[in-house]
């Protein structure tokens, strides 16, 4: 995980920060370890799709409604949640919204039949973007403003983490003990990294002039919006071919299904790898770490289609794909503390309910092929529609912003609120 030692940068407006008790580093671990168990809980269920299928006895693509029901949890629950809690301290919303995490994957792995999964993972997902916004901008506060992008880097390392060690340990402890063992083991992260942030976070006062009608605002920004629709639609593509990785492979890769938690090590050490550079590539270029981050992922699901029968040249294509999306994840999430102003927890938040709206998309479309008969090839290049999508997104994006800023140079004002 990057070092972060710079001195803190001004508190927000209204807060009154202390420094961290065990020091910025300890602050950003404990956050840290909290992505790593919401990792553990998103993604595992994609290694554990056959076996959830047999237990509940439901077809695949039906149990992959598990993972979009996660994913809708947390598009409801990033906007409700942060606008609800705008005005409560920040500390006390992550020990709170962790806690809530801890409930959510109790309840999947005591889950009794299709209904009951279903709703739990809805509930599980709710806090998740909350949770995430709400450090990310805790992160970034800590650092100064051109070390921002590799301070939530390092924030977000506990999730690319997670795919690397967490997943592949969680479906292997699934393929041993049953599915739900998964889901206990994330329960006990989850209560760890209660007792973490209680000790390792500051203090903060809450900000006197936040409120709901201040972090509604960031719904007025057309930027805002924008770069939600491109979360959504161009993220979605890595989720129509990752949400079925484990059939795909051991379908047509003719990967034994004891070797599928090897290939997810595989494909963290790609979102790790990826997460390190964002940080730095960010921080030079939001703009660039986008485009280039869609425009990879595009070409890559051409060649994962094409190649999904060699099981080695699938997987190395896979890991560096993952290496592009950590890059994107990283560029939508500083793009939108740019452009929403003073709603900033909002559009933090809600970068994560795009990605999840990326994943409930893509899972549903890449299942949508697949029961259809077009086959498991099928997934990657619904992908690569999705990704096109959203790079015809951001291109409208920018030229909104080049105009606005073309405006207000003539007229020798301000631009108009992005």
């Amino acid at each position: 995980m990057e070092n972060i030692t710079t001195v803190a940068s001004p508190p927000a407006r209204g807060a009154t920060p202390e420094r961290p008790s065990y020091g910025i580093g300890a602050a950003i671990v404990a956050m840290a370890l909290g992505g790593f168990g919401i990792g553990t809980s998103e993604f595992v269920t994609m290694g554990l799709l056959p076996d959830i299928s047999r237990d509940v006895v439901i077809t695949i693509p039906q149990a992959g409604h598990a993972i979009t029901a996660y994913a809708l949890g947390v598009v409801v629950g990033a906007p409700l949640i942060t606008v609800a809690v705008a005005r409560l301290p920040r500390k006390g919303l992550l020990v709170a919204l962790m806690a809530a995490f801890a409930v959510g994957n109790a309840a999947t792995a005591l889950a009794g039949g299709y209904g009951t999964l279903v709703a739990a993972r809805f509930a599980a997902g709710l806090p998740h973007g909350a949770y995430f916004g709400i450090a990310a901008l805790f992160a970034a506060s800590l650092v100064e403003r051109g070390r921002r992008a590799r301070a939530v880097a390092s924030l977000m390392m506990g999730l690319s983490v997670a795919n690397v060690i967490g997943v592949p340990a969680a479906t292997w402890l699934g393929q041993q003990l049953g599915w739900r063992a998964a889901f206990w083991a994330v329960t006990v992260i989850a209560l760890v990294t209660v007792v973490g942030l209680a000790l390792a976070l500051p203090s903060r006062t809450s900000d006197p002039s936040a409120g709901a009608l201040r972090e509604l605002g960031a719904l007025r920004r057309p930027q805002v919006l924008l770069t939600l629709a491109v979360g959504t639609v161009g993220f979605g593509g890595m989720f129509a071919m990752y949400s079925y990785i484990a059939p795909t492979m051991t379908q047509l890769g003719g990967i034994d299904e004891r070797w599928i938690p090897a290939v997810l090590v595989a494909v963290g050490v790609g979102m790790v790898v990826g997460t390190w550079i964002a940080g730095r590539l960010v921080d030079r270029s939001v703009i660039r770490s986008l485009v280039g981050g869609l425009v990879t992922m595009a070409v890559l699901l051409v060649a994962i289609s094409v190649t999904a029968q060699w099981a080695a040249v699938a997987v190395a294509l896979i890991v560096v794909m993952m290496t592009a999306t950590s890059v994107l994840v990283l560029g939508l999430q500083v793009r939108l503390m740019d452009v929403a102003g003073d709603a900033q927890t909002l559009g933090a938040s809600l970068n994560h309910a795009a990605l999840n709206a990326a994943n409930a998309l893509g899972a549903w479309l890449g299942g949508l092929v697949i029961a259809a008969g077009l086959g498991y090839r099928a997934p990657a290049l619904a992908g690569v529609a999705l990704a096109g999508a959203g790079l015809l997104v951001l291109a409208w994006s920018l030229r909104l912003e080049r105009r606005s800023l073309s405006g207000a140079k003539r007229s020798g004002g301000r631009a108009a609120p992005r």
